[in-house]
């Protein structure tokens, strides 16, 4: 028996500690609302009833608060690196060896790295989030100042892609205006089902919002575009996420470097903001860098810290491509690029 939804809701919150917010009535969401009826010709109620069942998770703040990306290169290496989840790359790369192979032709990409992308994101579906979207989405846009202009902006992209994707209750021809053509029919989703990451991430690749209705693809040709439970669109998916940001095939991703020890000024240099490199190979040479790469390649300098507690600190240093760049633009850090090209390496040499 399906149990009424506000008694579905309440017991929600009992279970995993949320609190019943009523979004509908906050002023930005109203505004929010308001700009999604006179723009796409949403209906208004299926809004605001969206909108009301949404939780405010604080949950979800605190894990805003400690990213993984905080912590040591060591700490964070370990959780993605070790022979099970390399294994489960290989694997991964054998049981859908002919989808990755026409993702390559068509987008560049290697299997490898997309493998390493969907192993770092969601272990290859073993944690594909347990968050409803709509809650994550909702508590980050409307009650964490901080950030709350980019998550109002990817809930309005959750919004839409519920519509494009005819996911209750925008399944119905009068509850918003179709944005795109060739969509198929019988989509049984329900809006509050969708889970994620505590970020509002999505699916096998963990696509945010925007991510989603930019890049997902439907890659086997059944009309929808599913990275939730179908690993051919999110193969897909990936592979357009990554040409889409310029992926350079064959190109070089990092080189673990040394620096001469009479060089003054480099560690000042090391772990600038993230940009497209602009320095050459050459340059980073005069400079006091060695490396084997071709001089004409541009590069940035990072460096990472090895110590464990209780050890002294030392450092490593990579010089890193524009492919390590496009890595970042999946997620900006540069712990999780490392990690990626580190993970696909070793899946690569396991299956040699």
């Amino acid at each position: 028996m399906r149990l009424p939804r506000k008694l579905a809701l309440a017991l929600l919150c009992v279970t995993v500690g949320c609190i019943q917010a009523d979004y509908s009535d906050n002023e930005s969401a109203i505004e929010l609302i308001d700009g999604l009826v006179a723009d796409l010709d949403f209906d208004r109620e299926a809004l605001e009833s969206v909108l009301a069942d949404a939780q405010h998770m604080p949950k979800i703040i605190e894990l805003m608060e400690k990213p993984a990306e905080s912590i040591s290169w060591h700490q964070y290496r370990e959780i993605f690196i070790h022979p099970e989840r390399i294994e489960a790359g290989v694997e991964f790369i054998e049981e859908y060896e002919e989808d990755l192979k026409r993702a390559q032709e068509t987008y560049q990409v290697p299997p490898h790295i997309i493998s390493a992308i969907i192993g770092v994101e969601t272990y290859y579906g073993r944690y594909l989030g347990d968050h409803r979207v709509i809650d994550a989405l909702a508590t980050l846009g409307f009650d964490y100042p901080r950030r709350a202009d980019f998550f109002r902006e990817e809930l309005r992209h959750f919004l839409i892609l519920a519509c494009e994707e005819r996911i209750k209750p925008f399944d119905q021809e009068d509850s918003c205006h179709r944005m795109s053509d060739g969509v198929a029919s019988g989509n049984e989703r329900s809006i509050e089902d969708l889970k994620g990451s505590y970020a509002g991430a999505m699916g096998y690749g963990q696509f945010i919002p925007s991510s989603y209705r930019n890049f997902a693809i439907d890659f086997d040709g059944d009309g929808m575009r599913d990275i939730w439970t179908n690993k051919v669109d999110a193969i897909g998916s990936v592979a357009s996420y990554f040409a889409e940001h310029n992926w350079i095939p064959d190109g070089d991703i990092l080189e673990l470097v040394t620096i001469d020890s009479e060089a003054e000024g480099l560690i000042e240099l090391a772990n600038q903001p993230l940009a497209v490199p602009t320095t050459t190979v050459a340059e980073w040479r005069e400079l006091g860098i060695r490396s084997e790469s071709p001089e004409t390649h541009t590069a940035s300098l990072f460096a990472y810290s090895l110590n464990d507690e209780g050890t002294p600190v030392s450092e490593e240093y990579i010089l890193a491509f524009d492919n390590f760049y496009v890595i970042t633009r999946y997620n900006r850090s540069r712990l999780y690029a490392r990690v990626v090209y580190e993970l696909a390496t070793d899946i690569q040499e396991s299956m040699k």
